[in-house]
């Protein structure tokens, strides 16, 4: 950054670059205000040229609010309060340091914007070794252009953004609605299969129950059938040993008769057959 005394050296420098003959005239004539738009703002190209000729080029951008000042100046600080000067006269404006490398934006003052479009000639002094200027010629029209051009475009720009952010809205909106479905799906089936292996369950335990059920009634039937098994064998058994003792009676009973047939004193005997 040169010192402040050089800085306001420069109107003597540019008065005299200014009155240095058609040279230095020439150098001074601006370019057409050929307007481009570009990403939510327009811009219109400068060339500032010094009594050397060279040449140093800056651009005036707007989005429709503002005009700021860009240029390109290595090993600029991260902000400054510099000077520009309008027909000689300084008009101050903060500088600062974009994120682009050796990239400096200056956002002007309507003041700034005002000596501008009445102004004739755009002088810089700290922008390159040597003062620089260019001619004003065209900037009223210019200027309006610029801003004119700077609304529309940051309009449009702005309702882009907002579809974009309707449609990034919407879909997230869909995003969260399918999350929202697949998860109330995702439980259903849950639920679903929760139910279904509650019903396996308790069918698996009703099986499980009638096939103990069942064991219970074939243990049972066969209890029964041995039962009655063992009560006909002790039925016919009792009949065996009834009809025995039947038997062992009448023979006992003969055996006695044959014995008191002999028996002379034996009177007579009526039998006794049991019911």
């Amino acid at each position: 950054m040169r010192s402040l005394g050089r800085i306001w050296a420069c109107p003597i420098l540019l008065v005299g670059l200014a009155s240095g003959g058609p040279a230095a005239a020439a150098a001074l004539e601006a370019s057409a205000w050929a307007i481009t738009p570009e990403d939510g703002l327009c811009r219109t190209d400068l060339e500032l040229v010094s009594r050397s000729g060279a040449v140093a080029p800056v651009a005036l951008i707007s989005d429709g609010e503002r005009v700021i000042l860009r240029f390109a100046k290595e090993g600029a600080p991260p902000e400054a309060f510099l000077p520009i000067r309008i027909d000689q006269r300084p008009y101050s404006n903060l500088v600062q340091r974009t994120g682009e490398e050796g990239v400096q934006l200056m956002a002007l003052s309507d003041e700034t914007l005002a000596a501008l479009r009445r102004g004739k000639t755009l002088q810089i002094a700290w922008l390159s070794e040597e003062a620089v200027g260019a001619s004003l010629a065209g900037a009223a029209q210019g200027i309006t252009d610029l801003k004119t051009c700077g609304t529309q475009v940051a309009a449009r720009k702005r309702a882009h953004e907002a579809d974009l952010e309707a449609q990034r809205a919407r879909a997230t909106a869909d995003a969260r609605a399918k999350a929202v479905s697949d998860q109330q799906l995702a439980t259903a089936r849950a639920q679903t299969a929760a139910a279904e292996a509650e019903r396996q369950r308790v069918a698996a335990e009703a099986r499980k129950a009638s096939a103990e059920a069942d064991a219970y009634s074939a243990q049972a039937e066969q209890a029964r059938v041995y039962a009655d098994e063992r009560n006909r064998q002790a039925e016919a058994e009792r009949e065996q040993r009834a009809a025995y003792a039947r038997d062992y009676y009448y023979r006992d009973y003969r055996d006695y008769r044959r014995s008191q047939s002999s028996d002379p004193g034996w009177g007579y005997y009526r039998p006794y057959y049991p019911q």
